[in-house]
């Protein structure tokens, strides 16, 4: 009690004398914080956004694609060669244990037709473990069985976006839809998954078939055009990678120091590139905004001076009726750490509404980052003390006869 009224209550009522002025002194700091927690806290919720849809694809998904072909000299790039085949597809689902689910795939673009309307879009041809392995849910209906791959059936699954555009308000479950003028019928609907995959593709306009119907009927190919699977967990994507690595190198009988006929890409490697790229750009984002919280503790530092100069009677008389060096000290620290305290505090507030709105205007999630906002009040108070450090330190060492005489 004595501590608090011998320099706390002090510099309290001192900035309760001059509330415009200690108003628009903290305005700077209110400035900083709110610009610190807002680009934290957008840049957190663009992260998230990314790895959403990320994990949308699959997050522990990996992709195996034909290699590059070099003819004369020239490299035509990926895709170019027909190195992918079903039996790599077995051999990788037996003989890679990190994995839970593999799928080959072929695909292809074209019309589809029902009833008078038609609709341009992308048809795959896979197996039915290719669902799980991208996570897709059913909203209807349910996906073709091995036994269609097998018998070379005729049935579809097609994505919301086709549903809309081809059958409105009507069921297409048990419908027939014409690709490639061969009738087809309709055995699910997959769930949306809402907008573009991440890489500029709508996920839900695709029509998917069993991989024999489409080689030998759609896209006239026996070869595969891509193979994706899935490992038990994120984690464990890079041991997986290896593993088919090492197996389709073995079973391509390529030779040492000689390039791969495939390329293998995981997900997790797009997951933490995304990661790496939004924490970058959010500590960019933050050390500018930080700038101005610089502004705010220089203008802080202004003002404090500016009262030392108003003050100097105050404080000659404070010495003279027994404060210390320390206690003038403390009172105008005090005084500092309370207007960059208060500041951030504000700041908080306005940047995290500032925040929330922003997210609600670009429909993503947001979550409160209480590291953002402890680090924000250490970071506010460390500014004070910074700033507030030498006015104080000046105001203590001012001769008590020639305060006294100040006019």
């Amino acid at each position: 009690m004595e501590i608090a009224s011998s320099f706390v209550l002090p510099a309290l009522r001192a900035l309760s004398r001059n509330k415009m002025r200690s108003a628009l002194t903290m305005l700077g700091v209110v400035i900083g914080v709110a610009a610190v927690i807002a680009t934290v806290s957008i840049g957190q919720a663009a992260g998230r956004q990314m790895q959403d849809r990320i994990s949308g694809i699959g997050s522990n998904m990996l992709m195996i694609f034909p290699g590059s072909l070099n003819r004369s000299g020239a490299q035509l790039g990926f895709g170019q060669i027909k190195s992918l085949q079903e039996d790599d597809v077995k051999a990788i689902a037996q003989e890679c244990p990190t994995l839970v689910a593999v799928a080959g795939g072929v695909q292809s673009s074209t019309q589809i037709v029902f009833g008078t309307d038609n609709w341009y879009t992308q048809v795959v041809g896979t197996e039915p473990a290719y669902f799980d392995i991208r996570s897709w849910v059913f909203a209807e209906g349910a996906p073709f069985a091995a036994e269609d791959v097998e018998k070379v059936t005729d049935v579809a699954v097609i994505g919301e976006t086709v549903r809309r555009h081809l059958f409105g308000a009507v069921d297409p479950i048990g419908q027939t839809i014409r690709i490639k003028k061969l009738p087809f019928r309709v055995v699910g609907l997959l769930a949306p998954k809402g907008g573009g995959s991440g890489f500029g593709q709508d996920q839900d306009d695709v029509v998917m078939v069993p991989l024999s119907t489409a080689q030998k009927k759609i896209v006239g190919i026996t070869w595969l055009n891509w193979i994706y699977a899935s490992a038990v967990s994120q984690e464990a994507s890079s041991l997986a990678q290896q593993e088919i690595t090492a197996l389709m190198r073995d079973r391509h009988r390529i030779a040492e120091g000689a390039s791969d006929d495939f390329a293998v890409r995981s997900m997790a490697e797009f997951a933490q590139l995304a990661s790496n790229a939004t924490e970058i750009l959010t500590l960019l984002l933050g050390s500018i905004a930080c700038v101005s919280l610089i502004v705010g503790g220089i203008g802080i530092m202004n003002i404090m001076l500016v009262s030392v100069t108003e003050r100097t009677r105050e404080i000659g008389i404070r010495v003279a009726i027994g404060a210390t060096e320390q206690d003038v000290q403390r009172q105008f620290l005090v005084e500092a750490v309370a207007l960059s305290v208060a500041g951030g505090i504000v700041g908080i507030a306005v940047g995290e509404l500032a925040s929330l709105g922003l997210a609600r205007a670009l429909g993503w999630s947001f979550a409160i980052s209480f590291m953002a906002l402890t680090g924000a009040v250490l970071f506010s108070a460390a500014i004070g003390i910074t700033f507030g450090f030498y006015p104080a330190r000046r105001a203590s060492r001012l001769n008590p006869i020639d305060a006294l005489r100040y006019e």
